[in-house]
């Protein structure tokens, strides 16, 4: 029996799993230290590059929708004559449980309704004003924006995989860029090692707050305290779960577990929209929209420079978070979307990936968000919770959720026990692809790694979600995404250049191409026309050639009798 070669990368493997270990070391071990350090290095990012995250993110968005109308969108990402790997339809469902996660169970009924008790600062008016303006603000952070920016790396990985033949790995998205020697060497090591970090800490953060709901709704139920140690014990048992999904292979684990999830997360959206206010939901959802494509120009470029601190706390508590969490889940995301596109064109890649995914988030947040500001509009302080520290009444952003399936009727605890799965499940997801595609990087784009490997990184997964709740809870959740995402920023702006370059050679090769083909067969075509005109000219001097000969022998004969 011969022994499978290792295909781990030293070079990436081990300085990215080292490092994030000794982190997790060191927040248990040192966690003063961790904390002060996380707290001085957020807020010199947040002061110093916060304005950096929402241009690159705004350019990102932009460069997604353009090389989807752009000259380019014909070219198939993929050998021209094979077909699409999925079915149209099946490539949309494939999108759309793409595009569901824990942030939207956690976030789902708490932003829009925190938007709404305490407004962005600047944001002034009546209830229905401020309730549209929340509405509005959600959309922003989790509808194009988000989309474009996996459709940066999406793009550019799809390309370099199913068009370029290159491993499933984040350096080669910048190979037209760096050159193929670079990206083979120490350059392209620290790409991946920066894409691992990115990975590991976003699907971490997305661990922290679902543990966090878990907490809450177990609290709810009167199951138990939502303790740090219960969150601790959670953590334990949803990472025992992710590995045991890992060990079962994609086929029976996450297939299964994704297939059950998008039949669970359907019937909350439904229940929630049949037992709510479903015309209202459905009014609001139209309203939203119009609202947010009106707006969306300035509030995507808003950086509240005329509001203070009051503004820079509420940029890196929402804004800026949430473009480093979806940065750090760029790698992940983008490949996923990559590996599922293979003989999809340009065009169809980027109208799919921003569309798809934006209209099950508008849906998600208006049935749940549109319900909740509509259930504290007609029962002020139904949807408020006191803060443990003040005592004054706000937004709880673990329990929204399910004091809005309080208020429903016949909702409540049964539905509770639904979100509770919903997020678990989610979790385990989101753990097995994101260590299988963590792991596919540090093996060097090997599409198959080892067993053991896969469950280091589920593990360590877990691990950093618990390092980072014991460190300060939401708040270091918050930071670990935004500092991570500011090192690979610089890895996404180079994959849209590099897509962009590739895309414009091929672009021109193929132009030159149909030049030559249409030149080739307009010379065929003048000279097939040429050689039947001077055929049929030579045929016809030749009949009459004939003619005229017998004519004269007919002459001379006549004569000469």
């Amino acid at each position: 029996m011969t022994r499978r070669r290792s295909t781990i990368a030293p070079a990436v493997f081990y300085p990215a799993g080292g490092l994030i270990l000794l982190f997790v070391l060191l927040a248990f071990f040192a966690t003063d230290t961790v904390k002060e350090v996380m707290n001085t290095l957020q807020a010199k990012t947040i002061n110093g590059f916060g304005w950096y995250y929402v241009v690159i993110v705004a350019a990102f968005m932009i460069f997604a929708i353009w090389m989807g109308v752009s000259r380019f969108g014909e070219i198939t990402l993929g050998p021209d004559d094979e077909p699409a790997d999925f079915r149209l339809p099946v490539w949309f469902a494939m999108l759309f449980a793409t595009g569901m996660g824990i942030g939207l169970v956690y976030y789902g009924v708490a932003e829009p309704l925190s938007h709404f008790e305490s407004p962005k600062p600047g944001v002034t008016g009546d209830a229905p004003a401020l309730a549209q303006a929340a509405m509005g603000q959600t959309y922003v952070h989790w509808g194009f924006h988000a989309w474009g920016i996996y459709v940066v790396i999406g793009l550019a990985l799809a390309y370099a995989i199913h068009r370029k033949g290159r491993p499933a790995s984040i350096r080669w998205a910048l190979e037209p860029l760096l050159g193929q020697e670079r990206v083979k060497g120490r350059l392209g090591d620290v790409i991946d090692v920066l894409a691992i970090f990115g990975t590991v800490f976003g699907v971490a953060t997305s661990l922290g707050l679902g543990v966090q709901q878990v907490a809450a709704g177990l609290d709810y139920l009167e199951v138990a305290d939502a303790t740090l140690a219960l969150q601790m014990g959670l953590i334990a048992a949803i990472t025992a779960v992710a590995a045991i999904s890992v060990a079962s292979g994609l086929e029976r684990g996450i297939k299964w577990l994704s297939n059950g999830n998008m039949v669970l997360a359907g019937l909350l959206v439904l229940a929630v929209l049949i037992m709510g206010s479903t015309l209202f939901v459905a009014r609001e959802w139209v309203q939203s929209i119009g609202y947010y494509l009106q707006n969306v120009m300035f509030m995507t470029f808003d950086t509240l420079a005329f509001q203070g601190d009051d503004g820079l706390a509420w940029e890196s508590g929402w804004t800026i978070f949430y473009w480093g969490w979806w940065m750090s889940w760029a790698p992940f995301v983008g490949l996923f979307i990559a590996r599922i596109s293979r003989g999809r064109t340009v065009r169809e890649f980027v109208l799919g990936t921003l569309l798809v995914p934006m209209l099950v988030t508008t849906v998600w947040f208006s049935v749940f968000g549109g319900s909740a500001i509509h259930q504290e509009r007609n029962d002020p302080g139904s949807m408020l919770a006191p803060d443990p520290e003040t005592g004054e009444m706000v937004v709880n952003t673990d329990t929204a959720m399910f004091q809005l399936f309080e208020s429903l009727p016949g909702g409540g605890a049964w539905m509770a026990v639904v979100a509770i799965v919903l997020v678990v499940v989610f979790f385990v997801t989101s753990s097995d692809s994101g260590s299988f595609v963590v792991d596919m990087l540090a093996n060097g784009g090997d599409p198959n790694p080892p067993l053991w490997s896969r469950l280091f990184w589920a593990i360590l997964e877990g691990g950093v979600a618990a390092a980072l709740l014991y460190a300060g809870g939401l708040s270091a959740l918050q930071t670990a995404a935004i500092l991570t995402a500011l090192p690979f920023s610089v890895v996404m702006i180079g994959s849209a250049i590099s897509v962009w370059k590739a895309l414009d050679a091929e672009y021109r090769q193929i132009t030159r191409a149909e030049r030559r083909l249409r030149r080739r067969e307009l010379t065929e075509h003048v000279t097939e026309h040429v050689t039947d005109h001077v055929t049929e000219n030579f045929a016809e001097i030749s009949q009459q050639s004939r003619t005229n000969g017998t004519r004269r022998s007919r002459w001379r004969r006549s004569t000469s009798g």
